[in-house]
């Protein structure tokens, strides 16, 4: 039933339990202790992760490419294709907001045609039938039936399955609350409750019989029902079915204890004991040269780039907002000329661009999201590094940047009548795509720290500001507070050095006409330098460079962030564990109770007495 276990239990047996999970004991496979490695274990979650504008046939290849030699992957595709029976949707896209995609049973179907194209050893699957209705129910569960009948290890949990799926198990594991109903032959299963007192009538589906007896929901149903009787003022008396006299709680204790002593139990411990001294095979991944590094990288970028080509709100739309905002812009300052009035009017018009214009791409967070979690899902199995990811992401984004900013920098440039020359319109076109790219960078350090695209936006919002107060626009730097504000934000900030470049590449060279007709002019180096406090001592292309550096820097912090949480999170989560068990451990009554629950979306932090002992379901 839900909340018995089955998804902590998978994880744990995976090696992906949260950090608020304590697990005790240890998994053997065939006996030896060791890491499941990429190629030994394949794991579908719950969770479909798609790049949702990519077709099932795009998205199969791709996973092929980065995992399977060049010469094998045409087949291979067409064969996971195949074997899943999604040959007949293969060039539908998967679906989002915009797109009308394929069915929840051809996503679930998909999921596992994407792990299990390296044929690993052993593969784990977190309730795939759920949300799909029974046809398609039964056809994933005789998928992997045949994929177990092929020599390949498949443990699945499943929540209530139909009567023709459940016929498919070999072996069944009953859990409720953590503890283990029942542990062994699937068809033994009814015979086990029968001699326990609990038949199941010969037309119940065998799964329905067994989740009445242990889901506890079923108490409420019962004081429902008897409640409803009483305020009719019926007879409620003794019911001639034992379910019906008995709390779920109590059949489930009964089952438990009855269980532990069990036929069926020591069959159990018996096999094990006889694996554990089998000289069996160590299991190792598949051998066999695998893409390099330069065919991940081409691989990862081709992919993005046409997620990001089909996806309206990743560039597109950003293009048709950029050049409306830019028109915006041309008409209001349009031909601001030399006048002494249109000293402020150009610097509030570079300051606008500097800032806010580069702050609407903030909106491209939501796509950021969905990338980024299906580098998690794939990075998780193994299928490539951090560094040829953020590499793949930047060149992937180099050609929408360079379309945005070309755009927005022919209309607003030549609109306004910035300072003429092919030179300096190419310095402003690439200090607008420097400083988008920037914000961009940071956006993905900011994704892969909050939890969701909301906290994200308004996070990544909050740093933006900050980095446009602090850009010598609303303040001039010299008269930024020195601790915190000048140094070091402002240099860490690259709206102060698009700033600063953007004003030394249009004013400087130019003459303003002065306050007073009559006195002298006014040089575009006097504006920059006593006017706006920003120093002639560095070029704009020191600017320029500077923004580039930061650039850079963020994408290593981005870098160093994954890589910290991939390396850290597992020290953390032992440190958690032990923390917290010596914290129960100092309990009175944690050595007299031990009873435990394997759900910690239901139940507090505990010990995991489900995951005691992993090599054996019993203790």
């Amino acid at each position: 039933p839900s909340g018995s276990g089955k998804s902590t239990l998978l994880d744990s047996l995976a090696g992906r339990l949260g950090r608020n999970v304590v697990l005790t004991g240890q998994v053997l496979l065939n006996g030896r202790k060791r890491r499941l490695d990429y190629g030994v274990v394949a794991y579908v979650t719950q969770e479909n992760m798609f790049l949702s504008t990519l077709t099932v046939r795009e998205t199969v290849a791709y996973s092929a490419q980065l995992r399977v030699p060049g010469a094998e992957v045409k087949a291979v595709v067409e064969g996971s294709l195949e074997e899943m029976g999604l040959s007949e949707c293969a060039d539908r896209a998967i679906g989002n907001w915009h797109l009308r995609g394929i069915s929840g049973g051809e996503k679930k179907r998909l999921a596992i045609a994407l792990e299990v194209l390296t044929r690993p050893p052993l593969l784990f699957l977190d309730e795939p039938t759920s949300g799909l209705d029974s046809a398609a129910a039964f056809f994933v569960a005789l998928t992997l039936r045949q994929m177990a009948r092929e020599g390949q290890t498949v443990v699945a949990s499943i929540h209530q399955p139909s009567s023709e799926v459940f016929t498919l198990f070999d072996d069944l594991c009953l859990l409720s609350g953590g503890e283990t109903v029942y542990f062994g032959n699937s068809r033994m299963a009814t015979e086990f409750f029968a001699q326990a007192g609990f038949r199941c009538p010969s037309r119940r589906n065998p799964s329905d019989h067994f989740l009445r007896c242990i889901n506890s929901d079923f108490d409420n149903v019962n004081a429902t029902l008897r409640g409803s009787l009483q305020l009719r003022n019926q007879d409620v008396g003794p019911s001639s079915d034992p379910l019906m006299n008995m709390s779920t709680s109590e059949i489930k204790g009964m089952l438990v204890d009855r269980y532990k002593v069990s036929e069926y139990a020591a069959m159990v411990r018996q096999r094990i004991q006889e694996i554990i001294k089998m000289e069996l095979p160590v299991v190792e991944p598949h051998k066999g040269r695998g893409p390099g590094w330069w065919k991940q990288l081409s691989t990862l970028t081709r992919r993005s780039f046409v997620n990001m080509s089909r996806d309206i709100g990743y560039y597109w739309l950003r293009i048709v907002v950029y050049i409306l905002v830019s028109l915006t812009v041309g008409t209001i300052f349009y031909d601001v000329g030399t006048s002494y009035t249109a000293i402020l009017a150009r610097a509030s018009c570079g300051g606008f661009i500097s800032g806010f214009m580069t702050f609407m791409s903030i909106g491209g967070f939501p796509s950021f999201i969905e990338e980024l979690q299906v580098f998690y899902h794939e990075r998780l199995n193994g299928h490539y590094g951090v560094a040829v990811y953020i590499l793949s992401n930047y060149l992937s984004s180099f050609p929408f940047l360079s379309a945005v900013c070309i755009c927005t920098g022919a209309i607003t440039y030549h609109m306004v009548k910035f300072r003429s020359g092919f030179v300096h319109f190419a310095y402003f076109t690439v200090s607008l795509f420097a400083s988008i790219s920037a914000i961009e960078s940071l956006m993905m350090i900011v994704a892969s720290l909050v939890p969701n695209f909301l906290m994200g936006i308004i996070t990544g919002a909050g740093i933006i500001g900050i980095m446009m107060m602090t850009a010598g626009f609303f303040r001039l730097l010299p008269d930024l507070p020195k601790p915190v504000w000048r140094y070091p934000i402002s240099y860490i900030s690259y709206g102060s050095w698009a700033l600063q470049g953007n004003y030394k590449n249009d004013m400087i060279g130019l003459v303003f006409d002065p306050l007073i007709p009559g006195e002298p002019k006014l040089t575009g180096e006097y504006i920059v330098e006593r006017l706006y406090g920003i120093s002639l001592k560095r070029s704009k292309w020191w600017d320029l460079g500077a923004i580039f550096l930061l650039i850079i820097s963020y994408r290593l912090i981005f870098f160093l962030v994954l890589k910290f949480k991939e390396r850290a999170s597992p020290l953390f989560r032992k440190l958690y564990a032990s923390a917290t068990l010596y914290r129960l451990k100092r309990r009175p009554s944690f050595m007299g109770n031990k009873k435990s629950f394997a759900s910690s979306r239901q139940q507090p932090l505990h010990p995991m007495a489900l995951q005691e002992g992993l090599s054996s379901p019993l203790k």
